[in-house]
């Protein structure tokens, strides 16, 4: 193609776009060369529902005529004269043709010589050079570097869903506080609110958009006020990854749409829609893990903490969309990770949860070294007995016991726990290490799903029933005293009576502290979704979850019985909800224990102490429920301590 042909720019530009462009009657593919266009070239626009053809429309420079379906407008050029004209013909297809209204078009921003001068980073004072970050950011031609500075704009978080949501938060406000945003005490008060949501049943989703209605409203009666800054509302996390564009189609309220991913992009985006636009980024990353951010808590007087260690999902079970809105797995180095727990320590936090989409499938191959790790006695080690993956089995990299190992070393007072596991990453290095260190909490998620094996293999999940129930047996052989949970889902393709029968009989043979229950909730992009139905009656969910729940809470509450009159550990979290004459917190177990606001003896100090957030305390156990323990508080004390008297 040669550049100084009229009909070769406009081909050049529109396959850019990813318009299908007809060229004398035959397509012109997308990076194909083509010739120089002789006397009379024609060019064919048609319409393409996947390419922003709204975009377009809004800036006026594509036009659809909707009272000729049958019509389109053909372009034609003479490159010698650079004459353009247009005929009108018809046409036997079905696609939608639009008109393109050749004018110039003054750009409104722009970068100019004095840009490129003020980002030489060429002469300019070491305190004035711009970091690899902000560097990073100046990616779109409109947008400089001082654009990206909050200036004190005051932002809010609401957070839903996981673990690994809180945690992403507190990476996103990590990167809007170091661009000059501040923290917002309300919504109410805020000029930037991102939500960070949830796509993992349509439950989840819907809470969003009762939040987005709420948020509009707020919104529309800032605008009201001229004086005021213009609220900004962002959308974050695995819904904006699921939906999209489709987002800002629905709801013309939200200016940012960003994925799992793209929260180093956040500052760069709000300055885009202060130019008016709506932005979005939902690009997946292979690598993105946020290794080098520092995460800042969103709440005060913090005594745990969640550290992010890995990222996305292989397994694509059928039900479930997270490999869809969270990628491939990948997983930070080792040494970034205990940076961070030191940093924890130092800080005063006595609990941190290891989150991953898939935690214990962690693979540290950030180095050499590490990448060409191989246990050559049995290399697929981490596999357990009876499990399978659609995946080759994947080798290589420091694994998830080596990172355990290293983690409860930092801080012989701080808990470890972490979440979620898949059941087949259990070896028993893993399980040993447990039983062994006194600061890795003996609780283990264990997801079951379902306790049929016929719905197991339509779910993906590569084992049994009599594979998941030997695991456990294998765990409590290890460590006898392990509280155990997990998660379950009724109503799924094809489920029958008897099959829902069989969830419930493996939930009485395990005897779980804790389940999360859902009825099945068909999500688009998966498996399930494209190979299989949502055949099973809403009214049957509903009837086999109220089943679930209630047999989960009579089994649970056994097993809280029987912990009466034991003497547990318990970590202060603060004051319980109900009453300010009682505090709250949590065993080993992660079950919440309720004892009185009393004064004890620390053997720290002379004469009693009051009690207080981050305090261990050792608690006899005298009363129960089914979802608490309640206590009397005995003295104030030591993981090492308790760990010696028990």
């Amino acid at each position: 193609m040669f550049p100084g042909s009229a009909a070769g720019c406009i081909m050049l530009s529109l396959r850019t776009l990813g318009y299908k462009v007809v060229v004398n009657g035959r397509v012109s593919g997308v990076g194909r060369c083509c010739q120089q266009p002789q006397v009379g070239y024609h060019l064919q626009v048609l319409y393409s529902s996947t390419l922003g053809l709204c975009h377009f429309l809004d800036q006026g420079k594509l036009k659809y005529d909707s009272s000729n379906p049958t019509k389109h407008t053909v372009f034609s050029t003479r490159h010698d004269s650079r004459h353009y004209s247009s005929a009108q013909t018809s046409s036997n297809t079905q696609d939608s043709f639009v008109e393109m209204k050749l004018k110039k078009r003054k750009i409104p921003v722009g970068p100019s010589l004095e840009y490129f001068i003020a980002n030489n980073t060429a002469g300019e004072k070491p305190n004035n050079k711009l970091s690899k970050r902000d560097l990073e950011k100046v990616s779109h031609p409109y947008v400089s570097v001082k654009d990206l500075d909050g200036h004190g704009r005051r932002v809010y978080f609401d957070v839903y869903g996981c673990q690994m949501n809180e945690s992403d938060s507190e990476v996103a406000w990590s990167v809007l506080r170091d661009h000059g945003y501040v923290r917002a005490t309300s919504r109410e008060t805020a000029d930037v609110v991102l939500v960070v949501t949830c796509a993992i049943r349509d439950s989840a989703e819907q809470k969003v958009w009762n939040k987005l209605e709420y948020l509009r409203n707020l919104k529309n009666k800032r605008s009201l006020n001229k004086m005021a800054i213009p609220m900004k509302i962002g959308v974050l996390g695995c819904m904006a990854e699921r939906l999209k564009k489709k987002l800002l189609e629905k709801d013309k309220s939200i200016d940012i749409v960003a994925g799992p991913d793209s929260y180093r992009d956040l500052p760069r985006l709000l300055a885009l829609t202060d130019q008016g636009e709506a932005a979005v980024n939902v690009l997946l990353s292979l690598e993105e893990t946020y290794a080098d951010i520092v995460p800042v808590s969103l709440s005060t007087n913090r005594m745990s903490a969640f550290i992010s260690v890995m990222r996305g999902c292989d397994n694509m079970c059928s039900y479930c969309i997270v490999p869809y809105t969270r990628g491939r797995e990948r997983s930070r180095s080792v040494e970034s990770i205990l940076e961070e727990v030191h940093y924890l320590s130092d800080q005063g936090v006595k609990e941190i949860t290891l989150l991953g989409q898939n935690v214990n499938s962690y693979r540290d191959t950030s180095q050499i070294h590490h990448a060409s790790f191989v246990d050559h006695e049995n290399k697929d080690s981490n596999l357990v007995k009876g499990f399978k993956t659609i995946y080759k089995p994947k080798t290589g990299g420091l694994r998830f016991a080596h990172l355990l190992d290293k983690v409860s070393q930092v801080d012989p007072e701080m808990r470890i726990r972490f979440t979620s596991p898949h059941p087949k990453d259990f070896p028993d290095d893993v399980l040993y290490l447990i039983k062994e260190r006194k600061n890795i909490c003996k609780s283990i998620h264990l997801p079951a799903q379902c306790g049929s094996t016929r719905i197991l293999e339509l779910m993906r999940r590569g084992y049994t029933r009599e594979a998941y129930l030997e695991l456990v047996t294998r765990i409590r052989s290890i460590i006898p005293n392990i509280s155990l949970s997990s998660d379950f889902i009724c109503g799924f393709y094809s489920e029958t009576e008897a099959e829902f029968e069989e969830t419930l009989t493996l939930m009485e043979e395990v005897k779980y502290n804790f389940c999360y229950l859902y009825p099945y909730s068909m999500r688009e992009k998966t498996h399930a979704h494209h190979k299989l139905a949502d055949d099973i009656p809403f009214s049957v969910k509903v009837d086999r979850l109220q089943r679930m729940v209630e047999l989960f809470r009579t089994e649970v509450t056994k097993i809280n019985k029987a912990q009466v009159g034991q003497q547990q550990l318990v970590l202060v979290e603060g004051a319980s909800k109900r009453s300010h004459m009682e505090l709250v917190g949590r065993n080993d177990g992660n079950t919440r224990v309720i004892f009185p606001d009393v004064e004890l003896e620390d053997p720290d100090r002379r004469g009693p102490t009051r009690i207080q957030p981050g305090n261990y305390i050792s608690v006899l156990i005298t009363d129960y429920s089914s979802q608490i323990l309640k206590g009397v508080p005995l003295a104030i004390t030591t993981l090492k301590a308790q760990s010696r008297s028990m």
